[in-house]
């Protein structure tokens, strides 16, 4: 697993946004990816009365849908037809990325993780108010596999081999980092 720190732009409600990027290896359970996970502190600022849509509308203006409002499971799981954006609406939580041995990373109110098709996540602890909201680029469908799913791991890499680029940044949309990051 390579880390990368502090990726930054000055951000739109006037503070500098802290950017982290992670990207882990595949372990023969997890696939992982090689674009790197990034993790944005307070991209988004929460409506005050009903804090998940701002992350709603900021992820479909940004070409982000199929959205839904929930938590994070709580065991080792990934995607292998979609690309996936998390938003911290609400509260804060402990999520570890990238399978058993992967980093454990702090997330709240917010905060918004973009994790590439194939990193595995899963939630370690929250707070009794998480809310988070989900959504896919260009409102795609996705799968649900576990790590435990060991015997189907050479179509998973298949299938995530095929899953196309975001045509934007889930938050900042042509000038996001995702589109610095993914794309060079």
């Amino acid at each position: 697993m390579a880390r990368a720190k502090g990726y930054g732009r000055p951000g739109r409600y006037n503070a500098p946004l802290k950017t982290d990027t992670y990207v882990f290896q595949d372990d023969g359970i997890v696939p992982n990816s090689r674009l790197p996970l990034i993790v944005r502190q307070g991209a988004v600022t929460p409506d005050s009365s009903d804090p998940a849509s701002a992350f709603e509308r900021t992820f479909a203006k940004n070409g982000w849908t199929n959205s839904w409002r929930n938590g994070i499971y709580d065991y080792h799981h990934y995607h292998s037809t979609s690309h996936e954006v998390l938003g911290i609406a609400a509260g804060s939580a402990t999520v570890r990325f990238g399978g058993e041995n992967g980093e454990t990373v702090g997330v709240s109110a917010g905060d918004v993780v973009v994790i590439p098709a194939g990193v595995a996540h899963a939630r370690i602890s929250q707070s009794d108010d998480l809310l988070v909201v989900g959504a896919y680029p260009g409102g795609r469908d996705w799968d649900l596999l576990r790590d435990t799913d060991s015997a189907g791991i050479a179509a998973a890499r298949q299938r995530i081999g095929e899953v196309p680029l975001p045509a934007a940044d889930p938050v900042d949309g042509a000038d996001g980092p995702l589109m610095k990051l993914w794309r060079g």
